[in-house]
């Protein structure tokens, strides 16, 4: 039994028990002899001939390793180079990352990007009540903070909100479509708008306007009887004198006349379009579960309230303010826009099953052609309801039972695209190209807004559908030619027209001055107290004395003429939906590509798995 390992000297090295047999030692010595007969190397020859200490010390000139031997001074000096190099290097880099770097200017922003941020200081400008400190327009502050509790009759907080336009009446019908357009435009273009840097402005002016609207109605209960329709009063009879928001001319700051709250308790089109608002706001802020979860739940409660037979009427009864200035001529169209986002934000089968219903679609004018046929605005939901069910039928198929209105709603939607383009004379146009939507009468470019949107983002869920584009009859059309008509309406507004004028207050070089607007008419300090003394500002040629950003104008008239007049507003009033549209418009055009966020709109919608459809009935000869 034996163990072989070899020894320093080349031969092998054999431990042995001493019942070896001679024959067994005599082999070994003749192995022995050989191993020594071998030549040996120079440092071989050297550790046999030093002395114990002298070879511990040859041994410690060398560094083992493992496969090679190497002389110590030699490894010892490439560490220290190794070392010393590393130590040059970091502080090399340190330096370089010390000296400041001359990085290539970042690409100007496009006109849209510019003007976007432009259009969003508008409703800084608007806000009601307690101000935020970061509200960043330097001649507003806190006003109407006691609306709602100063009404004897009602004796609850209804501050905060936005004044409408150019007076400080807060016409909730308008108000909360402007919200809902803005909702629109964020779940589809977040990503445009943080690109802009303006995702936190929008978000924060929609929960503005949302948590008002919170406070219309008793949104913690399930069921209501009653819904705030206006705050303020624009009521004009001949030879009053009654101080109210239409009759005075002051600064919001400085009101201290009563201004009644007006309920309603049949309005389902307002309901509806408050319902809406809170469903879009409940997605757009759905990365907070609580808030979200409260929108969703006021909007269940006012579309109870919308969709109760016994208050089917219309918010507008002749001779109110609101008939005056905001008259709703339908509310079926409310149904199925407000259906649609209820759906959207909720995921609910019922809310489907009732916007696809085409009894429904007909009372909301789905199957009739009138002049106003596809003109989206506050008061005509039906063309947004059509784009939004059109992007249901693109991305998510529902298929059966609700394949045949949701196609029927996509042609139709073609057909509103189709109406725009130039070549089919749907609608008259000013020799500067301006599209006359609105058919000659004043105050045009809110239409003009939402037809840009409309068309703009109706284009971008073609293309990322992977469809080039879209048929009028027989003809079929690109989508660059629907970006196209986009483009050139809003590029007319922001001062590509006949006059070379912007109508959007402080874009460009040359805007509107003398905006119909009692805060923005009247300076901060110095300014008149009283009810009727502000007329002095508002009769005056001067410029306003501050520049209410942002602010699109009502526009020109039929002929591209525009008077820069504070006392006709129906070339200089702006308003909450006109600039909501202008919004909208603004970031779906800005940047590059689409920019369409595709799921976030359906993160509350489950999976569908469509029915079979049923079976053909039987034959019968």
């Amino acid at each position: 039994m034996s163990m072989y390992g070899r020894d320093p000297w080349g031969g092998p090295l054999e431990i042995c028990h001493d019942s070896a047999t001679d024959d067994d030692r005599s082999r070994n010595m003749d192995l022995d002899r050989a191993a020594l007969s071998r030549t040996l190397d120079e440092t071989q020859q050297s550790w046999l001939l030093a002395g114990p200490g002298e070879q511990g010390r040859k041994k410690k000139r060398y560094v083992d390793l493992g496969c090679i031997l190497v002389s110590r001074k030699l490894f010892l000096w490439t560490v220290g180079v190794l070392v010393a190099a590393a130590a040059l290097a970091g502080i090399a880099a340190g330096i370089a990352a010390a000296i400041p770097r001359h990085q290539p200017p970042a690409p100007p922003l496009d006109q849209y990007t510019l003007a976007l941020r432009e259009a969003l200081m508008f409703f800084n400008a608007q806000k009601s009540g307690k101000l935020p400190k970061h509200n960043n327009v330097s001649w507003r502050g806190d006003s109407c903070l006691k609306d709602g509790r100063s009404d004897q009759s009602f004796r609850r907080d209804l501050s905060g909100g936005y004044y409408d336009a150019g007076g400080a009446v807060k016409f909730n019908f308008p108000a909360a479509f402007s919200m809902t357009l803005l909702s629109w435009s964020v779940i589809e273009y977040s990503a445009k708008y943080e690109a802009a840097g303006e995702l936190g402005h929008v978000r924060d002016t929609i929960k503005w306007g949302a948590d008002y609207l919170l406070k219309t109605f008793n949104s913690t209960a399930d069921t209501i009887d009653r819904l705030v329709a206006q705050v303020g009063s624009a009521a004009m009879s001949p030879g009053s004198t009654l101080p109210n928001d239409e009759y005075c001319w002051m600064k919001p700051e400085l009101i201290d006349y009563p201004r009644p709250v007006v309920e309603c308790h049949s309005c389902s089109d307002l309901a509806g379009e408050i319902a809406a608002a809170l469903a879009a706001a409940s997605i757009v802020f759905k990365d907070n579960r609580a808030y979200s979860h409260k929108l969703l739940h006021g909007a269940t409660t006012v579309w109870k309230f919308a969709d109760d037979r016994g208050r089917r009427a219309s918010y507008s009864p002749r001779g109110s303010d609101a008939a005056k200035f905001y008259n709703s001529t339908r509310y079926y169209d409310e149904y199925v826009w407000a259906g649609s986002w209820m759906y959207l934000a909720t995921g609910n089968s019922s809310y489907l099953d009732r916007v696809t219903d085409p009894k429904l679609a007909k009372q909301a004018g789905a199957f009739s052609v009138g002049k106003d046929y596809g003109v989206f605005s506050w008061d005509n939901k039906l063309p947004g309801a059509q784009v939004l069910l059109s992007r249901l039928r693109l991305f998510l198929s529902p298929g059966y039972p609700y394949e045949e209105m949701l196609r029927t709603f996509h042609n139709q939607s073609s057909i509103i695209m189709c109406s725009y383009l130039p070549v089919f004379k749907s609608f008259n146009r000013t020799k500067g190209g301006l599209i006359q939507l609105n058919h000659g009468m004043p105050q045009p470019l809110q239409y003009v807004a939402n037809a840009a949107f409309l068309a703009s983002v109706f284009s971008d869920y073609l293309e990322a559908a992977d469809t080039p584009g879209w048929y009028c009859g027989p003809h079929f059309y690109s989508i660059e030619i629907l970006r196209s008509f986009a483009r050139t309406q809003i590029e007319y507004i922001l001062g590509k027209n006949p006059l070379k004028l912007s109508y959007v207050v402080g874009y460009g070089k040359h805007y509107p001055k003398h905006v119909h607007h009692r805060g923005a008419s009247i300076p901060k300090k110095g300014g008149h107290r009283g009810c009727r003394e502000g007329l002095h500002w508002r009769d005056s040629n001067k410029p306003n004395p501050h520049i209410i950003h942002g602010a699109m104008v009502a526009g020109p008239d039929r002929h591209d003429g525009f008077k820069d007049v504070r006392r006709n507003r129906n070339y200089t009033e702006a308003t909450l939906a006109g600039n909501a549209g202008l919004v909208a418009a603004l970031v779906a055009l800005s940047g590059e590509g689409h920019g369409l966020d595709k799921n976030t709109m359906f993160s509350a919608v489950p999976p569908m798995f469509p029915s079979p459809p049923p079976p053909p009935a039987p034959w019968k000869p």
